[in-house]
């Protein structure tokens, strides 16, 4: 309680400011309004999303959960304790920031890797409940090796471990189980044995 009490006073204070250095408040209570500063070399480009499973490219800083592009950094639009990841490259290689808050919701982010269980079919578009508050689209296209030909064969009820290709508050969430070479990555339809189960979201971002 204390270092929370301690954390969410620097956090006020800063409110009010021009911003501070992202990694310099990586730990502490971070309040909607924040503005967060990002070093000179981070990419400045919100729409590009590398797909796949590895870490981000060199030079690359992803912006996760509660947190928006702005002019002068990241702009916080979730109250929590701001977190960061490093890529597997070190500082230089940017890495993933994202605000970790109590919520019971998903909300969906782009590049976000989710399990869905697909609840029906819609024209060529499968239809997926992602535990968000609508649900996600994917095309069988979006299947490594998939054409009108070979598609995947896909039920209801079936498991699919996909990324959010689109996910944001205007438009319906679509993801894809491939990544930007066109290769399933460890994405796809997840086999018949094992057990799915629900855990928190503070558990799933560690």
């Amino acid at each position: 309680r204390r270092h929370f009490a301690s954390a969410s006073a620097g956090a006020h204070a800063m409110a009010g400011g021009g911003g501070a250095a992202a990694e310099s408040r990586v730990g502490q209570v971070v309040l909607p309004g924040d503005v967060l500063l990002l070093p000179a070399h981070a990419e400045q480009d919100p729409e590009r999303l590398p797909l796949g499973t590895s870490a981000a490219p060199r030079g690359r800083l992803l912006c996760g959960p509660g947190l928006r592009r702005c002019a002068g950094g990241l702009l916080v639009t979730k109250c929590g304790l701001l977190r960061h990841r490093q890529a597997g490259g070190g500082a230089a290689a940017g890495g993933a920031y994202w605000v970790d808050s109590q919520q019971k919701r998903y909300v969906p982010v782009k590049g976000d890797h989710v399990i869905g269980i697909v609840t029906g079919k819609v024209g060529d578009v499968f239809r997926l409940d992602v535990g968000g508050s609508e649900q996600a689209s994917l095309s069988y296209l979006a299947f490594e090796g998939a054409t009108k030909r070979n598609r995947p064969n896909v039920q209801v009820g079936d498991l699919i471990y996909g990324q959010f290709l689109v996910a944001n508050k205007d438009m319906e969430p679509e993801m894809v189980c491939i990544d930007s070479s066109g290769r399933a990555s460890g994405m796809g339809i997840i086999g018949q044995d094992g057990f799915l189960f629900k855990v928190s979201l503070g558990l799933i971002r560690k």
